[in-house]
């Protein structure tokens, strides 16, 4: 039989070995071609409120899988970068990127995090808080992927007044198909707490933030990157509890990615910015 193993959970490794075989998977997938096989520098995104010993796991895992230099960036500064944010200036960016297993908020002025929080609240806790919620108001058990397109089609972060609804099939509790009918007042009822997590992290990170920077803040708006942040109305909803204009940056799922891409070509900043 085939078994799934996630090798990472909330941004960090859950499986050393699962990860090894992954990370040698794609690092031979980047240098394939030719007799030798450069090792090559690897850039890796972890959260910010990561621990020493989380770090030597990914580090480690890096070195065995066949990289020459390891460089762990933090998320939200990766996540700046990708978004184009002006963060070697004397300027306050704030960068929240919510993306499957955390959500990273962080202020960056002249190439460095100032201020930064790191919930392990995000994109999984709002599909895990669907499932709950169905299984405790409907006695209906549904899986992971229901639970993924009820977010995408009838999450959302505010209560609207245009209610949308959708029927969804799962097993009851003698375990035989049901079928119930699910509103975009019920999903937003179910992500409440974890929506309020993320919100709370910013208010919280915001209150933090040195007076100078606030400001420029205050007048440049909060960038919005990662999956998790495309929740319907997550960016009205930090609008609406902070005062201060959001925005998502551009294509905000690769944003990350896109950030530690940039960083490959640029040493002199990988290494300003590296966490080791």
């Amino acid at each position: 039989h085939i078994q799934t193993i996630r090798p990472l959970r909330d941004g960090v490794i859950t499986d050393y070995e699962a990860t090894k075989v992954m990370l040698g998977y794609f690092i031979n997938k980047a240098v394939e071609g030719g007799i030798f096989k450069p090792k090559p520098r690897v850039v890796i995104g972890v959260p910010s409120g990561v621990t020493q010993v989380e770090k030597r796991a990914v580090i480690d895992a890096a070195r065995s899988a066949g990289a020459r230099e390891v460089y762990l960036i933090a998320e939200p500064m990766a996540a700046a970068i990708g978004a184009g944010l002006p963060i070697e200036e004397p300027i306050g960016n704030m960068i929240v990127d919510v993306g499957g297993g955390t959500a990273e908020i962080a202020v960056i002025s002249l190439s460095g995090i100032v201020v930064s929080t790191s919930v392990r609240v995000a994109g999984d806790e709002m599909t895990e808080a669907i499932i709950q919620y169905v299984k405790k108001k409907h006695h209906l058990f549904i899986g992971e992927q229901t639970a993924e397109r009820i977010k995408i089609e009838l999450g959302n972060a505010i209560y609207e007044e245009d209610i949308k609804e959708m029927e969804i099939r799962g097993r009851d509790i003698t375990g035989l198909p049901k079928t119930v009918k699910l509103t975009s007042r019920d999903v937003t009822e179910a992500l409440e707490d974890v929506i309020s997590s993320i919100v709370n992290a910013i208010k919280s990170t915001l209150e933090k933030t040195p007076p100078e920077l606030a400001s420029d803040i205050a007048d440049r708006g909060i960038t919005l990157a990662g999956g998790g942040s495309m929740l319907k109305n997550l960016d009205l909803r930090i609008e609406r509890e902070t005062g201060i204009k959001t925005y998502y940056c551009e294509d905000p799922i690769t944003a990350v990615a896109r950030g530690l891409g940039s960083l490959l070509d640029n040493i002199e900043l990988i290494r300003k910015v590296s966490m080791v």
